[in-house]
């Protein structure tokens, strides 16, 4: 059963976590498949470039890594500080880094300003 991110997440008890992410039905996200001999290998370095992008738009620090054939773990380090730092114009901006904002947010934006966000 899912569990709400803040049963899950305590920065004040630890901003340190291991993350892990796995690949489903036989799918490979790194390495050679054994059954049909097509190579994944490049995918690793797909993988480590979104995580630099990742870190740089968000407020966390990425300590270790793993990518292995069908899975990779990370241990993060959340900054609540600078986290705590950002006011909604930056955190709308990091997000629009990543992802089309959704169209009231765009409009709040639009209204604050008076003009359209920088595309």
């Amino acid at each position: 059963m899912t569990r709400p991110r803040a049963e899950l997440v305590s920065v004040n008890d630890t901003p340190y976590y291991h993350c892990i992410g796995r690949c489903v039905r036989r799918a490979f996200l790194c390495g050679k498949d054994t059954l049909t001999g097509q190579g994944f290998s490049h995918r690793k370095a797909w993988v480590m470039e979104r995580l630099k992008v990742l870190q740089s738009v968000f407020t966390i620090e990425l300590c270790a890594y793993a990518v292995m054939s069908n899975h990779y773990h990370l241990v993060v380090h959340v900054d609540a500080k600078a986290a705590a730092a950002l006011d909604d114009d930056a955190v709308m901006a990091r997000w629009e880094l990543l992802f089309a904002l959704p169209l009231l947010v765009s409009r709040y934006r639009t209204n604050k300003t008076g003009h359209p966000p920088n595309k």
